[in-house]
């Protein structure tokens, strides 16, 4: 892969970030490509955190690596639903020839445990007690970029989180089948009657909805793809996959108030826009 496509690859993930944004994530993408991924040699994994398992990393054409670290909210890093259907999605397209390597630091196996336990996700996981993983390769603090599809030797030919970012998917789908999986269609332009919603005060526990509409501004048919969020709390869906130049549809957009304080969340809209997708940014206060 050539110096140009890769910052095109880094610059079409990315392009609704500033410009800094982008000329670092271009040099990240950059650094990492081609790079080899190094795992210790006495990896141990487990089933729900306490339940030891017997697993190897197989060898395989290809493999996907998912490190997660443990700042932050790792319930909304991790996404594991979201996960399930991709796994599934890729299992049945390669006869399940690619494997998934999931790696957690944990600053809390109670609380890990509980999400896998939510959302039944029995795969081998394996803890990096001493963060021995991220030493040996020092993987960059961004989430987006803890994700990675090797090659047979380990090394990285994809970086970046699919289940995050649906173009990111893509090119893992296109990777490992050589397949396109973008329909060329004509670009056209969405707009939302806003950028950020204020959600508010919501209550603990309780779920808060709103509806975000948006409008075809171009001249071709709006083609939806999907949606992404920035946590598993966060839900959007539309009664609609198709919208006709100066059409509006709604999308309705579901925040679960998770614990007390201030909430920041994001939902992509994916489709033949310009970058790929639009982000509304919705926050508030849990109380």
């Amino acid at each position: 892969m050539n110096y140009k496509w890769i910052i095109w690859v880094a610059l079409v993930l990315f392009s609704s970030c500033k410009e800094g944004k982008k000329e670092q994530f271009a040099r990240l993408v950059q650094e990492w490509q081609g790079k080899e991924i190094v795992f210790p040699q006495d990896m141990a994994f487990t089933r729900f955190v306490t339940e030891p398992m017997e697993y190897q990393i197989p060898d395989a054409e290809y493999k996907v690596l998912i490190y997660v670290d443990s700042v932050g909210c790792t319930s909304c890093k991790l996404q594991l639903p979201k996960w399930k259907e991709l796994i599934a999605h890729v299992d049945s397209v390669t006869n399940g020839n690619i494997p998934f390597i999931f790696v957690f630091q944990s600053k809390d196996d109670k609380e890990l445990r509980y999400i896998l336990k939510r959302d039944n996700f029995a795969r081998p996981v394996c803890i990096d007690r001493d963060s021995r993983l991220d030493k040996l390769n020092k993987f960059p603090q961004d989430i987006t970029f803890q994700t990675f599809l090797l090659d047979k030797d380990n090394k990285v030919k994809v970086i970046g989180n699919p289940v995050h970012n649906l173009a990111v998917r893509d090119l893992y789908l296109k990777q490992i089948t050589g397949i396109q999986y973008q329909e060329a269609l004509p670009k056209t332009t969405l707009e939302t009657e806003r950028a950020e919603y204020d959600l508010g005060t919501v209550r603990e526990g309780t779920t808060k909805k709103q509806t975000v509409t948006v409008r075809n501004t171009g001249t071709s048919v709006f083609k939806l793809k999907g949606f992404t969020t920035s946590c598993d709390c966060t839900e959007a869906i539309a009664d609609w996959k198709e919208l006709q130049p100066g059409e509006s549809g709604t999308i309705t957009v579901s925040y679960e108030a998770e614990q007390p304080g201030d909430f920041y969340r994001t939902v992509e809209i994916y489709g033949n826009i310009p970058n790929n997708s639009l982000m509304v940014s919705f926050i508030g206060t849990v109380k």
